[in-house]
């Protein structure tokens, strides 16, 4: 019988330890901002996402109009003002504000 108290106490202490770890490390790869989008990414090919909107090829992409960019895109999020910034259809990367994909959609 007094190996099931101490047996008990042991489970506690690992289970308590574990979980303070996995909180850690959730909160520690929660501040690690994402990446930049990379134009070869294979979510950016498909896309034709470019960091540059004057880059976009024309032929590929008849529906691109000049002026079209992430930063007046419906899908960008994140804090104006900052160069690279999340975006709803390419969620985990950060996007160029002056690039511009396929899935520019006018903002509302």
């Amino acid at each position: 019988m007094m190996n099931r108290p101490i047996a008990r106490r042991a489970l506690l202490k690992t289970l308590v330890v574990g979980a303070a770890g996995a909180a850690l490390v959730e909160r520690t790869g929660a501040a690690s901002p994402p990446a930049r989008l990379d134009e070869k990414d294979p979510a950016a090919v498909a896309l034709g996402y470019v960091v540059h909107a004057s880059d976009v090829d024309t032929k590929k992409y008849p529906a691109y109009v000049k002026g079209q960019i992430c930063e007046n895109c419906l899908q960008l999020q994140g804090t104006a003002g900052d160069t690279y910034r999340p975006c709803s259809v390419l969620p985990g990367k950060l996007v160029s504000v002056s690039g511009w994909c396929s899935a520019w959609a006018a903002e509302m």
